[in-house]
């Protein structure tokens, strides 16, 4: 991706150019995608549920695309069902696994998330808790991790009443990867469905629905180089949902609506990519763990959160804390070097919060306020990560000299 040279104001005249480095708040869109999307926008523009030619052209287009998002993850292409984005996905997978399995048992009306889900998953939950439903929410380690044990026991004492379990497959602020596979074996075991939030997981490492034994899997558009307002839900075959959408019947009867073709195909051309370059992010592990490396050893009073063990963390994935300093002051003085970065999920910055992630981790309000999040695309460069670390430090002690406690970090 082609960076552009700016200069940035109140930086005594530098020029810097732009870096970013918030890709688990979305990704470039890859070339070879919007090529691929620009006839749906001109030529292609049929209804894909008529049945003359247009219709069949544009019909064809998505049948390719469910194709090539149910290669990346393992599935038939029956099994996927396009979404407006991950949001939708999961609360389809939640609410419609939920109201199903009443329908079916009214017994079972527990559902057991995490306490670190991405607020799509937490949201639902809390809709469906007012309506009468049993929501647990594990804790995690300190690492950001779900010990299966802790799911077994809950299920024990909920015997014969849990209709799902939702993990998130990887946590989009400290990247802690969940051992999926067993925990959907537990929740098999005691005959509850189990669903994963893949939006950060999927096109980053290998995932596959098969082997992660899950029942439904989210996935979105945006996080691996395509459109936005695209993404899909693999439902296993044999897995009822309750639609939550009703129309026209379109998505297999589980989903109504005329669907966004030139965004499916966009995300059906972003998966067939991603499945090509996932060998690339074992040079975007390396290039993370060189920023780690240069941040710990080159700025004082600075933690890395998560996992100890890399490699249950998102290669794309750093999450640090640096005491003294507030989190997003240091997000707009990055920002006015010329490097985006965030302290957290995009879709809850609005909401003024503390990090329901960090808290549930263990997090004191100084080691929450302080965060901040960094994660690698394929595209970024060691030259950008060493301009990054330069003026992050240079930020960083502008912060700590500012502040009424400066000497406890001197």
């Amino acid at each position: 991706m082609c960076l552009d040279t700016i200069m940035i104001s109140g930086t005594a005249g530098r020029n810097r150019k732009t870096v970013y480095l918030d890709n688990a708040a979305s990704t470039p869109v890859d070339d070879a995608v919007i090529v691929e999307m620009i006839p749906y926008l001109k030529e292609q523009y049929g209804n894909p549920s008529s049945i003359h030619r247009f219709g069949r052209d544009t019909g064809r287009a998505l049948q390719l695309a469910r194709r090539r998002v149910a290669d990346l993850i393992g599935a038939r292409p029956r099994e996927i069902i396009f979404t407006s984005g991950g949001t939708e996905a999961d609360n389809l997978a939640i609410k419609g696994a939920a109201l199903q399995a009443r329908k079916q048992d009214p017994e079972r009306r527990c559902i057991i998330t995490s306490s670190i889900e991405h607020d799509a998953i937490l949201e639902p939950c809390k809709a469906l808790e007012s309506s009468g439903f049993d929501i647990v929410y594990l804790p995690v380690t300190a690492d950001g991790l779900v010990r299966p044990s802790d799911l077994k026991d809950t299920i024990s004492k909920k015997a014969g009443r849990v209709a799902l379990v939702s993990i998130m497959y990887a946590n989009n602020e400290v990247g802690s990867i969940q051992p999926v596979a067993e925990l959907a074996s537990i929740a098999h075991a005691a005959g509850a469905l189990f669903h994963t939030d893949a939006v950060q997981a999927a096109g980053k490492i290998p995932v596959d629905v098969n082997n992660a034994q899950v029942d439904l899997m989210s996935i979105s558009s945006h996080k691996i180089n395509g459109p936005k307002g695209t993404g899909a839900l693999y439902i296993r075959h044999g897995v009822m949902l309750h639609p939550l959408i009703h129309g026209g019947g379109q998505e297999f009867l589980v989903r109504s609506g005329t669907e966004n073709v030139h965004g499916i195909v966009g995300f059906g051309k972003a998966c067939e990519l991603a499945r090509e370059k996932i060998g690339l992010y074992g040079a975007v592990r390396e290039l993370r763990d060189y920023m780690v490396s240069k941040v710990l050893g080159g700025i004082a009073h600075c933690r890395l959160n998560g996992p100890d063990d890399q490699a249950k963390r998102l290669p794309t994935n750093a999450h640090f804390t640096f005491y003294g300093v507030n989190g997003e002051d240091m997000i707009i003085k990055l920002d006015e070097y010329g490097f985006a970065v965030s302290t957290g999920s995009a879709c809850s910055v609005k909401k003024q919060k503390p990090s329901h992630v960090l808290k549930a981790m263990g997090f004191s309000y100084e080691e929450i306020t302080g965060s901040l999040r960094i994660t690698l695309g394929l595209q970024n460069t060691r030259e950008e990560i060493d301009s990054l670390v330069q003026a992050l430090s240079e930020i960083v002690g502008e912060l700590r000299s500012l502040s009424p406690f400066k000497e406890k970090y001197d």
